[in-house]
C-alpha cells in the first residue's frame, strides 16, 4: 500500500513540485497539502483533476494523518517556526523531506529534533527555476542515512526531477552547502549578463550583440534571464520568479559559509550589493533579474530599460 503524503508550502517551487507528486507520484489516495493560506490552498487544489488534492487546514491534521511529509517554504525562520509545530504531534515512524533552500546549520538542527522524536529526515534541496519545477526537471540534492534517501527517491527522478545528486550517508547539512553554493552561479550568471548588457549599451555595441551571442555559447538559462533583462521583464512581473528577500538569503548563507571556511565570494559580495539596491528601488516584489535595473542605475541609466 502506498504512503499517504502530506505537502507543505505552495511558493513558486512548491506549487510545481506538489502537482507533479499529485499526478505522477505512487500515491493510492489524494496528495494532502497545506499552505498558512487556505485560500491559495483551495485555489491550487481546484487547478489540479478532482481527487488529485485534498485540503488540509489543520497542520497537526494533516502532520497525523501522513506517512511522507514534505516541505518547501520561504526561509529559515519560517523552518524553524513549522517544525516548533509539527513537532507537538506524534511523528514516530514518519519521513520528513526537506526542500527549503535554508542554512546547513538550521538543517542539522531541525534534522535532530526530528529524529530525535523517533522520525526519518532526509535533506532534499533542489536545482532548478519555477518552470522546472512545474515541467518535473529538477535536480534534487539528498542527504541523510542512505535507507531514509531509499525511502525518499521515489518523489523525485521521474517525478518532480529530471535527476539527483545522492549524498546518502553524508551530513544532512552538506546538501545544504552544495544547494547554497549552487545558487550563487546563478546570482553571478545575472551579475554577469547585467554587467554585460551595461557596458554593451553604453559603449555603442548593442545588447542585440550580447544576446546572440548568449543564445550561441550559452543557451538554456543564461538566454533566458538576458532575454528577460532586454525584454523588460526583470520590472514588470507582478510576482517575483525569485525574490529579492529570497536572493539575498541566499547569498548571506553563502558569505557566511565562505567565511566560516576562512574563503572570501567576492562575485557574491557585488551581487548582493546590487540586490540591496534592487530592494530599495522595487521593494519586496522585485525580482532577481532586477540586478540589471541596479547595474544600470549605477551606470547613470534609468532602472527601467523601456523595452
Amino acid at each position: 500500500m502506498a504512503p499517504k503524503v502530506l505537502w507543505i508550502g505552495l511558493g513558486n517551487m512548491g506549487r510545481g513540485m506538489s502537482k507533479n507528486i499529485a499526478q505522477k507520484g505512487n500515491l493510492d489516495s489524494p496528495l494532502l497539502v497545506y499552505n498558512r493560506s487556505t485560500k491559495r490552498t483551495v485555489d491550487f487544489s481546484k487547478s489540479l483533476p478532482e481527487g488529485k488534492t485534498e485540503v488540509v487546514e489543520s497542520l497537526a491534521d494533516g502532520v497525523s494523518r501522513a506517512d511522507v511529509i514534505f516541505s518547501c517554504i520561504a526561509d529559515d525562520e519560517a523552518v524553524k517556526e513549522l517544525y516548533k509545530t509539527i513537532l507537538e504531534v506524534d511523528v514516530t515512524g514518519k519521513l520528513f523531506i526537506e526542500s527549503s533552500t535554508i542554512h546547513p546549520d538550521t538543517t542539522e538542527a531541525i534534522a535532530k529534533d526530528v529524529v530525535a522524536r523517533g522520525a526519518e529526515f532526509v535533506a532534499a534541496p533542489v536545482f532548478g527555476a519555477p518552470s522546472m519545477a512545474d515541467a518535473g526537471q529538477l535536480v534534487g540534492v539528498l542527504a541523510g542515512p542512505r535507507a531514509s534517501v531509499a525511502r525518499a527517491k521515489p518523489w523525485f527522478t521521474g517525478v518532480t526531477s529530471r535527476g539527483e545528486i545522492d549524498l546518502s550517508d553524508e551530513p544532512y547539512g552538506k546538501a545544504l552547502t552544495l544547494k547554497v553554493l549552487g545558487n550563487t552561479f546563478i546570482l553571478n550568471m545575472v551579475e554577469q549578463l547585467a554587467e554585460a548588457h551595461v557596458v554593451a549599451e553604453k559603449s555603442g555595441l548593442g545588447t542585440d550583440a550580447i544576446q546572440k551571442f548568449v543564445d550561441a555559447f550559452f543557451p538554456g538559462p543564461y538566454a533566458a534571464y538576458s532575454t528577460r533583462m532586454r525584454t523588460g521583464d526583470y520590472y514588470q512581473l507582478e510576482e517575483p520568479l525569485f525574490a529579492v528577500d529570497l536572493a539575498r538569503k541566499d547569498a548571506r548563507h553563502a558569505l557566511s559559509l565562505a567565511e566560516a571556511a576562512g574563503a572570501r565570494l567576492r562575485n557574491v559580495e557585488t551581487a548582493d550589493a546590487h540586490l540591496a539596491q534592487l530592494k530599495e528601488h522595487a521593494g519586496p516584489s522585485g525580482d532577481i533579474a532586477g540586478i540589471y535595473g541596479a547595474v544600470r542605475k549605477e551606470a547613470g541609466l534609468k532602472f527601467e530599460n523601456d523595452a
